[in-house]
């Protein structure tokens, strides 16, 4: 199942909590040798955990993490504005209406599905907080990744070439694309509502509103 949690919350669910951040280490440090700290328990965590984000976490049956990823606003500090300029012409994203999608992982074990189910929850926080674009950088093993789920985004600037390239997207939502992601993820989209209304009910507008 998929959980809206944000970084505050994310203590009433240890075993979620640990897992995700191992996994991060395995991914990002362990499989992708990114230059990514790692604390001596073992887990992957960076000044934008700090920030108190929203992570849509999708939880195995036994408690722990299968894949994640970490949405802020742009209204506050991004790793996009702070970082990866160099791909954008300089142009930086500050509005309401953008956030930034980072730290996509995805466990070594998870389920067939887990990368769309994400996916799927995206388009959730799109739907119910009024967001019209996510933007995020990412890593050339992603494309196929997009490609396949049906939820490429718009490039807007990419750095290096092959395996090592890194690029920035932007991605909005589409009723089209919400389907074919739901179909890859085998998630009915009467379910991925339920989990959303679940976390926020009717608070998500307002909870936009905060948070810009």
């Amino acid at each position: 199942m998929i959980r809206y949690l944000y970084g505050d919350q994310l203590a009433k669910f240890p075993l979620l909590e640990r897992t995700m951040f191992e996994d991060r280490a395995d991914q990002f440090k362990t499989r992708l040798g990114w230059d990514v700290s790692v604390n001596a328990d073992g887990q992957e965590r960076d000044e934008y955990d700090d920030q108190n984000p929203l992570y849509v976490i999708w939880e195995k049956a036994d408690g722990t993490h299968g894949g994640s990823m970490r949405f802020l606003p742009t209204t506050g500090r991004t790793m996009v504005n702070d970082h990866f300029l160099e791909l954008t012409d300089g142009v930086s994203f500050q509005s309401p209406f953008i956030w930034e999608c980072t730290r996509f992982c995805l466990a070594r074990d998870t389920e067939t599905g887990t990368a769309a189910a994400l996916m799927l929850a995206g388009g959730e926080i799109m739907q119910g907080f009024g967001i019209k674009h996510f933007v995020g950088v990412f890593d050339a093993r992603m494309v196929r990744i997009y490609n396949r789920i049906g939820a490429s985004p718009e490039v807007l600037g990419t750095q290096g070439e092959g395996r090592q390239s890194i690029s920035v997207g932007l991605w909005e939502f589409t009723e089209a694309s919400q389907k074919q992601v739901s179909r890859v993820a085998g998630v009915p989209l009467q379910a991925s509502r339920g989990w959303f209304a679940a976390a926020f009910g009717n608070d998500a507008p307002q909870l936009a509103v905060s948070a810009a």
